[in-house]
């Protein structure tokens, strides 16, 4: 089926004169899960990661994606003509290095307009034209080789209560516009659905995991234009958002709107997230301002209501997995679970708690050896046998109206070998020690890397994933602008400052043996001296102690882990009876 729909894709280039065709994983808002209906890398591909670029021409199908992904890359692209591109150098186009090394002089690059963002289309452009390589823009190329392609989202919007989201759209506006007067505009373009969600309050269902919904935002001096199916707002939102000066517009009319836009100051975007076809609609008389996302880093920091609800979901959270964990040792001492009936379980745990809104990514449960396909999802046939010994890794999160959760623990079902407990013990290493960090004012992600990685690497170790990513309000699992992340990029650049929620997950991998992986969120702090910040721990769930190599662990990193097991025994525990209630106090105990 891939190499038949790969064979319609060529035939079009040839008709269209087309030398190589880039079609990256993503959508018209640059989002990282995008909807059914723009997941064409998916359909040409057969490759359903979340990161990750096509580069096909007339003799060659390649598609190059990061570390997360080689092991799922290998099998999903088996059954093809598709290559898989192992990307070695993190935010490095290797897709453009081919284009320069196998096409012959002066050929013709493609990319779609609504998919790729000007950022990427100026640093293609630049980087092709060394070889004489013209990159040219189509508008959907892919579009009419797709011939069952899904419809976009219907599903209704509704609105966040101010109890959970602490500030009103009106206060947001009112800070984005000050932020704009600073930078000497009157109009702001906004794309990305989670900064659209965020700044109106507004949530929906467009999109697997992630509670937003398909749409444009204009912010004007005064008037707000919001460019979206209408016939998802009811006439009592509709209401409400015109009281604060928001104006509904249809999805297909902003790029006719920009053509037409004039402004006093000018028109602030952002070139990492708007796509070209947008960028090219824009009036060319308007006075245009490259700039940050305002929003993005507004959001970025929690207020005080925002923190108080994501510390009250991760306990219902660890509620929730306390059931699931429970259930799945005393099942697996009678039969074995298959790794998808076990995600199944962590989703009908979840559900019972209030407020439960959905997952916020499809749960990660890799037995033995599939826990070393870092994002492995378990098919529903065919995914491995959870018996009552080996070793488990299980990753999963859920959104509920009061917050955003994604937790990772690695356990054992039976003695493990020393390698399992050598590993594992410096993946907990450095949790700790990245969890207990402390740092000046100022300090940015990537310095806060080497915390987490230094005990793997004594012991010639590593892993190859970013080690924390910014978590949203009951928004998007993965949220800029921070990254704890080696390499230089603009996210692991960004300063960390007090109020944002990042994850804390070091990890270690072996191919056909294990993975291992600790994740909790972590609250930026104030720490105790002036001038300085750290971590505060707000994911409730024990870690599996039997998989710990004592011996390797310092007195101050035993304690911690005590303090830790003593919290959250002491959050859940009050909510628990019975069996589960001992089980829970046993995986809690002082060591």
């Amino acid at each position: 089926m891939i190499d038949s729909r790969l064979a319609q894709l060529r035939d079009k280039m040839r008709n269209k004169g087309v030398d190589a065709y880039i079609l990256p994983l993503s959508d018209p808002h640059q989002s990282e899960y995008p909807a059914t209906y723009w997941k064409s890398l998916e359909w040409i591909s057969g490759f359903t990661g979340s990161a990750g670029t096509v580069l096909v021409t007339q003799d060659h199908a390649g598609l190059w994606t990061d570390t997360r992904y080689f092991i799922q890359g290998e099998q999903e692209l088996a059954s093809s003509s598709f290559e898989l591109h192992k990307m070695t150098k993190q935010h490095h186009p290797g897709y453009i290095d081919y284009c320069l090394a196998e096409l012959p002089s002066g050929a013709r690059v493609i990319i779609d307009g609504p998919m790729a963002s000007v950022a990427q289309r100026d640093r293609y452009a630049k980087d092709l034209d060394k070889k004489g390589h013209k990159l040219d823009v189509t508008e959907d190329f892919i579009g009419s080789v797709w011939a069952e392609r899904p419809t976009l989202p219907t599903a209704a919007i509704f609105e966040l209560e101010l109890k959970y989201c602490g500030e009103s759209r009106a206060d947001k506006l009112s800070r984005v516009r000050a932020e704009m007067d600073q930078l000497g505009a009157d109009t702001h373009l906004i794309t990305t659905l989670d900064d659209i969600a965020w700044l109106m309050n507004l949530r929906g269902s467009d999109v697997e995991c992630n509670p937003v919904f398909v749409s444009y935002c204009l912010v004007g001096p005064e008037t707000t234009l919001l460019f979206l199916d209408v016939a998802k707002v009811s006439s009592d939102l509709a209401h409400k958002l015109a009281e604060d000066k928001i104006e509904l517009r249809p999805y297909k009319d902003i790029a006719p709107y920009l053509k037409g836009l004039t402004s006093a100051k000018g028109l602030l975007i952002h070139k990492a997230t708007l796509n070209v076809q947008l960028y090219d609609a824009i009036n060319p008389l308007l006075n245009v301002i490259e700039g940050q996302l305002i929003s993005r880093q507004l959001k970025a920091i929690k207020n005080p209501t925002e923190i108080e609800h994501f510390r009250a979901a991760h306990i219902k959270d660890g509620l929730a997995l306390s059931k699931a964990f429970y259930w799945l040792e005393q099942t697996v001492k009678e039969r074995t679970v298959s790794e998808y009936e076990f995600a199944e379980k962590l989703t009908a745990c979840r559900a019972e708690k209030p407020g439960y809104f959905g997952n916020s990514f499809s749960a990660i449960v890799g037995y033995r050896g599939n826990g070393a396909i870092i994002h492995y999802r378990p098919p529903e046939v065919g995914s491995a046998d959870i018996q009552n010994e080996g070793i488990l890794l299980v990753d999963s999160g859920g959104q509920y109206m009061d917050g955003t959760t994604d937790i990772t623990r690695t356990i054992t079902l039976s003695e493990p070998p020393a390698h399992h407990k050598q590993a594992y013990t410096r993946v907990l290493q450095g949790h700790i020690g990245l969890g207990t960090a402390v740092f000046p004012e100022g300090t940015v992600c990537g310095q806060l890397d080497t915390y987490a990685r230094q005990h793997l690497w004594s012991d010639g170790l590593n892993y190859g994933h970013g080690t924390g990513h910014g978590v949203g309000f009951f928004l998007n699992v993965h949220e800029p602008p921070q990254s704890i992340s080696p390499g230089v990029s603009a996210r692991s650049a960004t300063e960390m400052k007090v109020g944002m929620f990042t994850s804390n997950e070091p990890g270690h991998y072996v191919t056909d043996d294990y993975g291992i992986r600790i994740e909790n969120l972590i609250l930026t702090v104030p720490a105790e001296h002036e001038g300085y910040l750290t971590f505060e721990t707000i994911t409730y769930f024990p870690i599996d102690t039997r998989l710990i190599e004592f011996s390797l662990l310092t007195k101050k990193e035993v304690a911690w882990l005590n303090a830790y097991h003593t919290k959250v025994k002491e959050l859940l525990c009050p909510h628990l009876e019975g069996e589960l209630k001992a089980w829970m106090e046993e995986k809690c105990q002082l060591v």
